[in-house]
């Protein structure tokens, strides 16, 4: 028999244990808010939830929510009504949990200064290695950080990248100013995410909050038309580029040029700002994601569900048709946006991909021709597409969206950015890790850097943008310290019967009501009763039984009582570790016996749920349930 290989807890074990946080591209701490709406903390959970994210509000209601798809409730077995094990659970809802607590305590329902002042004051007792900005105003004020100089810093877009390198910036005591070309702030999330998902004044309360740092942010500017680039960085001591990608990607079909076909981005940018826009009575929507990312790693709300659902929404069209080139397994879209969609009475066809945009004699489309897809992805994951072409199809239509993926749009470097190398077309060569050019103080963040990714992505780079300016700025960089601590739970106690808890689901409005009133916001959102229901199936990861090998008699009780099955005591010849134990425990981690006299208690991180049931059966007290906590501690050098 093949001996268990086995990991070796390291000194990041316990921190990668929070698995919502570390799939958080901010570090957002999950857990804590979580955990403080199942106890009926909603004002500390908006506080956590906000501390290093400026659009918490917002991540709230559109967050592709990569911390759900860690969530370790995901991987443990689930309970039905007889208490036995049967499958796979379901995760956390933690985006509508955000939501909730938002709403509770957030720009949603309390002005802009008591926000701002309950943000700076706020310092959690449970800390998980949060990017808080509290913390960061802090070690600011007693000297740890050295505060900027005042100097102006221009930010070219006002989208969530931005927008965030904007927020930090002024924490750190510079002075940015925002130029937006649109007339609206927020960017995509202005003229992109229909206002059924996201509200518009839901928007203007979050960008308030950034105003009220000192940000001041100019809509209506168009660099390259109004002020040129040359100008801004004669003006400014640093330059940060984060105009995303908003232009749409065409596909080269023949047909594709004229009348009747048009991005999606631009139909979404139409309805959002209420400009005069026609789509036909047979709409065809052309994508099921933007190929362009990591489908393998990401879930991402992409655009052409939106393109389709808003164009659904139009007077006059009376029948759309999503086609997309994945199947519908492989579809990027969020499984509620394909359900709703379904709901709305959008027609779909997967695994097509188009030839040709069919016109008549004058020039009007007619239809979009299309072949099968027999697959997408090769073995690695790769965009690369097979086709059946002898079996095709023809989609009747009058109107094409393209929604196929998006491109930025840099014609505004041809006056002071010459020295702002490209790679190729309009994507620039930018340094990953500083997100600095090839000129001189000018900056990239956002998609723009990164490719199209998810909103709290081009919030991670917008903030690591500010850090990698306050560097060029002052010559310093602002470094962390993270304090572990390890604490005693003497009386650990969960919810009654939370292990069996189903997933809440998030109450909608009914498909009727949706297409009568376009506006009107599809998710409810949830009560507090349903919130904290929800809440308590968290397992809080940030919670562990720790075993003391001195005390353990080796009477296999805690297997015995463990529900799931985690626990296991196997002798230390039967694994294989992947470090060395010596290392952790001293050579005589036997004692004077030999590996097969010796024993291991293994757990699998994946299944334990936290019931404290193996150190309530410990005879000899050798477990105890403690809860580790991460404290940050900011410096500049």
């Amino acid at each position: 028999m093949l001996p268990l290989k086995i990991h070796v807890p390291d000194s990041d074990y316990h921190k990668n244990l929070i698995s919502c946080q570390v799939a958080c591209p901010v570090h957002t701490d999950a857990r804590g808010y979580v955990r403080a709406i199942a106890e009926g903390r909603f004002e500390e959970a908006y506080l956590i939830a906000r501390g290093p994210n400026p659009f918490a509000s917002i991540c709230g209601r559109i967050c592709g929510a990569p911390c759900e798809i860690a969530c370790r409730r995901g991987k443990i077995p689930k309970v039905n009504d007889d208490g036995k094990f049967v499958g796979q659970d379901r995760p956390i809802a933690i985006r509508a949990l955000k939501r909730f607590a938002c709403e509770k305590a957030g720009p949603d329902v309390l002005p802009v200064g008591e926000v701002l002042d309950s943000i700076i004051d706020f310092e959690p007792t449970v800390a998980a290695d949060a990017e808080e900005m509290a913390s960061l105003l802090r070690a600011a004020t007693n000297g740890h950080v050295v505060k900027g100089d005042g100097s102006r810093v221009a930010i070219i877009g006002a989208g969530p990248a931005g927008l965030s390198a904007a927020h930090d910036l002024a924490l750190l005591g510079f002075r940015p100013t925002v130029f937006e070309a649109e007339p609206v702030a927020a960017g995509m999330l202005a003229v992109g995410v229909p206002a059924y998902r996201l509200p518009r004044e839901l928007i203007e309360k979050e960008i308030a909050v950034i105003e009220a740092l000192g940000v001041e942010i100019r809509c209506g500017v168009r660099i390259g038309r109004d002020i040129s680039f040359a100008q801004l960085r004669k003006d400014f001591a640093a330059v940060v580029i984060a105009v995303g990608a908003k232009s749409s990607r065409g596909l080269g079909l023949p047909g594709e040029s004229g009348p009747g076909v048009i991005g999606g981005v631009d139909l979404l940018r139409a309805v959002s700002l209420s400009e005069p826009f026609e789509a036909g009575d047979s709409v065809v929507v052309i994508g099921g994601g933007n190929v362009a990312y990591d489908v393998a790693r990401s879930v991402v709300r992409q655009i052409a569900f939106d393109a389709a659902r808003t164009a659904a929404r139009l007077a006059g069209t009376t029948r759309v048709h999503l086609v997309s080139l994945e199947s519908a397994e492989e579809m990027p879209a969020d499984t509620i946006e394909i359900v709703e969609g379904d709901e709305e009475g959008i027609e779909r066809s997967n695994g097509w991909g188009p030839t040709e945009i069919v016109r008549d004699d004058a020039g009007r489309v007619t239809g979009v021709r299309f072949r099968r897809c027999l697959r997408v992805y090769d073995e690695n994951r790769k965009f690369a597409p097979v086709y059946d072409d002898k079996d095709t199809r023809t989609i009747a239509c009058d109107t094409v969206l393209l929604a196929v993926g998006q491109a930025p749009a840099l014609g505004f470097l041809e006056d002071g950015g010459q020295d702002v190398e490209r790679m190729r077309g309009d994507w620039l060569k930018v340094d990953r890790d500083t997100l600095s050019t090839t000129a001189p103080g000018v900056f990239v963040t956002g998609d723009l850097a990164h490719g199209t990714r998810l909103l709290i992505d081009a919030v991670a780079s917008g903030k690591a943008a500010a850090r990698s300016v306050y560097h060029y700025l002052t010559g310093r960089k602002i470094e962390r310290e993270i304090v572990k601590t390890h604490v005693v739970l003497d009386r650990y106690r969960r919810e009654r019967g939370y292990e069996s808890i189903r997933r809440v689901e998030v109450p909608t409005i009914e498909p009727a009501e949706r297409l009568e009133h376009p506006e009107k916001v599809v998710e409810i959102g949830f009560s507090p009763a349903e919130a904290m229901r929800e809440a308590s199936r968290c397992l809080d990861c940030g919670v562990t039984p720790v075993f003391d090998g001195n005390r353990c008699v080796l009477c296999g009780g805690c297997a015995d009582v463990c529900p799931t099955e985690c626990l296991k005591l196997i002798s230390l010849d039967a694994i294989e570790p992947d470090a060395d134990i010596s290392e952790m425990f001293g050579d005589d981690a036997c004692g004077d016996g030999e590996a097969a006299e010796c024993s291991a208690i293994l757990k699998d991180e994946d299944r334990c749920i936290r019931c404290a049931l193996c150190a309530v059966r410990c005879p000899v007290d050798a477990i105890t349930m403690e809860r580790v906590t991460f404290q940050t501690q900011w410096s500049s050098k």
